[in-house]
């Protein structure tokens, strides 16, 4: 009978294991730039249009360069639901369409945070999704938000 019980508990951790990636809107996401182009504040509207691929250029002229990490992670998934209010793979759908229709560059997409931290600092008018301020960028408060 005690196997039967560790089974049942073994199967239920399993289980949540099998459905993490759900929570995982949750998470806290902060929004970084490069000092050059973008601004320090925006609205959640004037955000969304940006990443949306509306919007193609900075107040400045210069152009929108969009950084994303890859839906395959935590904070991909995380960033489709919040931002995009999409699932990930519509995301993806998303962005296919748009480039084919010749409407707009697709976003470049990172594995790691450092990737696209580092990315974002060297590009100007780039503008990324992370889950924590990095320690010498620049952070874009939205909504007069810090964080997402």
């Amino acid at each position: 009978m005690a196997w039967v019980c560790r089974f049942i508990f073994r199967v239920t951790i399993l289980l949540l294991g099998c459905h993490a990636p759900a929570f995982s809107q949750d998470m806290n996401l902060v929004v970084i730039a490069n000092g050059k182009g973008v601004p320090s504040e925006m609205k959640m509207e004037q955000l969304k249009s940006v990443l949306k691929g509306e919007k193609l250029r900075w107040p400045d002229g210069s152009k929108v360069v969009i950084a994303l990490l890859k839906s395959n992670t935590p904070i991909g998934v995380s960033t489709s639901k919040k931002i995009y209010n999409m699932s990930a793979n519509e995301l993806n759908k998303y962005w296919l369409a748009l480039v084919f229709q010749g409407k707009a560059d697709a976003p470049n997409f990172f594995n790691s945070e450092a990737e696209l931290e580092e990315f974002v600092s060297q590009t100007t008018g780039a503008i990324g999704v992370v889950s924590q301020p990095p320690a010498g960028g620049k952070t874009v408060v939205v909504d007069g938000k810090r964080v997402l």
